[in-house]
C-alpha cells in the first residue's frame, strides 16, 4: 500500500505585509524656510497681525478660550476648499488645521510634563517636517476637524485641572527658553488663532 502524501501546509491566515508603506503618488508641496522666529514676545504685547492679545486670556479660562477657538478651527475644515494654498508663502488651510491639531497634543504632553517633573527640558518639534513627513496635504478634512477638536478638549481638560501654584510650575524650550504653565499654556493659545486668521483674515 502507497504511503499516503504529505499533508498540505496551511496557507498564512494574512498575506505578507510589505516592508514599507506605499507612498502616495503625489510629491509633496513646497516646503518652506524653516521657522526660526521667537515668538515668546506675544507674552508681553498684542499681535499686530491677528489681534491676540495676552491680557485678555486670565489663566482661569485657557480652558474655555481652547475649546473656544478649536470650534472655530472645527468649522472651518468642514467648510469645503481647504486643499489649496491661497500663497506661495502659507499652507493652505488644511496643512495649517493638521499643524493645530499637531500643537494642542504637543501642548498637552508639554504641560503633562511640567506638571509632573521638576524643571523639564522638552524637546525639539520640527513642525515643517512633520508637515512633508506626514502628509497634511493629503489627510481628510473631516478626520482632521474631529481629531483638532478633540486634542483641543484634552488639552482644556488638563488647564482646568490646574490651581494655585501648579500654574507656577517652570520648565524650558530646547532652546533655552523658559515657561511656565501658565505662560506655555497662553502662549499656545495664540497658535490656533492666529493661523484662523491665515486661514480668513479675521
Amino acid at each position: 500500500m502507497a504511503a499516503a502524501p504529505p499533508p498540505t501546509p496551511p496557507l498564512p491566515s494574512t498575506p505578507p505585509q510589505p516592508s514599507t508603506p506605499p507612498q502616495p503618488s503625489t510629491p509633496p508641496p513646497q516646503g518652506f524656510p524653516p521657522e526660526d522666529k521667537d515668538w515668546t514676545w506675544i507674552l508681553d504685547r498684542s499681535c499686530p497681525e491677528c489681534g491676540f492679545d495676552p491680557s485678555e486670556h486670565p489663566r482661569d479660562g485657557l480652558g474655555d478660550d481652547t475649546r473656544a477657538v478649536a470650534v472655530s478651527w472645527g468649522a472651518r475644515l468642514r467648510a469645503g476648499g481647504v486643499r489649496a494654498r491661497s500663497r506661495p508663502d502659507r499652507w493652505s488651510t488644511l496643512e495649517y488645521g493638521c499643524h493645530v491639531r499637531d500643537v494642542f497634543r504637543l501642548a498637552d504632553e508639554r504641560v503633562g510634563l511640567l506638571l509632573a517633573e521638576d524643571t523639564p527640558v522638552f524637546a525639539n518639534w520640527d513642525q515643517d517636517e512633520t508637515a512633508v513627513a506626514d502628509r497634511y496635504d493629503l489627510q481628510d478634512p473631516e478626520v482632521v476637524a474631529d481629531e483638532l477638536v478633540t486634542a483641543a478638549g484634552i488639552f482644556a481638560e488638563r488647564l482646568d485641572g490646574v490651581s494655585g501654584a501648579a500654574w507656577e510650575r517652570p520648565g524650558h524650550r530646547s532652546n533655552g527658553s523658559p515657561f511656565t504653565v501658565e505662560s506655555l499654556s497662553r502662549y499656545i493659545l495664540h497658535d490656533p488663532v492666529h493661523h484662523l486668521w491665515d486661514v480668513t483674515g479675521d
